[in-house]
């Protein structure tokens, strides 16, 4: 082949890999954001979780919308766009009027599956406020599920809390979670199930279930600004949490024979076909 016919092969390739490179450039990242309540900033005692309407729970879904603003204005300075949020904690805990503007909020039930809206078009995902696991004997309100019935949940082998569950059901579809938000404890389960590349940011350290030493909003809310911007670069090093199908599960639970008395420790074992139906066991 002559040298200029080389040399046209050679620009058109050029170009068609320019067009493909821009075409990535401009198609920014989806987030997916699943929140709780537990691991906001200044969060600590069941009594801002559990009981809607109460002045401690107003305030406290205050403090998990700072949070919120603070991760959607990072995640947005790392080049996403595209941001849906979603209210994971059970009683529901977002206040409209304090959104972040730039993303998108799900809130409000019944609706749909665990993680509602979530698809293999979303790039990862951050858990945001969130705790650690049943019996985490530094873990601020730490619970699985429910902690009134103190869940504890094995899979395959392994104990996992929320962080683990929501994480398989991301992994489902190729999703990575790419940031965790919450205590110490919660930081440190993620980095055990997803690895150093997680980014982990801690607004608060545990020292038992209902006691804490919190940092200052204006620090945590930078480092939460700061961490959201390394996660979406982090993208490409994380990788989807995934169970091995079919899944050998097992769960400890209290039972209530009657509303004032103990509660009577059960267990129950079986098998999960469709990580879907994780939540359903």
């Amino acid at each position: 082949m002559k040298p200029g016919v080389v040399l046209i092969h050679l620009a058109g390739w050029l170009l068609v890999l320019a067009c493909f490179t821009g075409r990535l450039a401009a198609d920014p990242p989806r987030i997916y954001i699943v929140t709780d309540l537990e691991g906001a900033s200044g969060v600590y005692q069941f009594a801002q979780t559990r009981e809607p309407g109460n002045p401690l729970g107003e305030k406290a879904k205050e403090y998990l919308m700072g949070d919120i603003a603070a991760v959607v204005r990072g995640l947005r300075a790392g080049g996403a766009t595209e941001i849906v949020v979603l209210d994971g904690h059970g009683s529901q805990a977002f206040v409209p009027h304090l959104m972040e503007p730039g993303a998108k909020y799900i809130t409000g039930k019944p609706r749909p599956g665990p993680l509602t809206g979530l698809d293999e078009s979303f790039a990862g995902m951050v858990q945001l406020a969130a705790h650690a696991m049943m019996g985490t004997p530094d873990g601020v309100l730490c619970h699985t599920q429910s902690s009134r019935t103190e869940n504890r949940y094995w899979y395959n082998g392994v104990e996992s809390g929320e962080l683990a569950q929501c994480a398989a059901i991301a992994g489902h579809y190729g999703i990575p979670t790419i940031m965790v938000t919450g205590d110490e404890a919660a930081c440190r389960e993620a980095t055990k199930f997803f690895g150093p590349n997680c980014v982990t940011v801690a607004v608060k350290r545990g020292i038992s279930r209902e006691a804490a030493e919190l940092y200052p909003f204006d620090e945590t809310r930078q480092a939460l600004y700061e961490g959201a911007r390394r996660a979406v670069a982090a993208i490409p090093q994380c990788q989807p949490y995934k169970l091995s199908l079919p899944i050998q599960a097992k769960k400890e639970y209290l039972v209530f024979d009657s509303p004032s008395g103990p509660g009577r420790l059960t267990s129950k074992e079986g098998t999960i076909e469709d990580v879907l139906k994780l939540m359903d066991f």
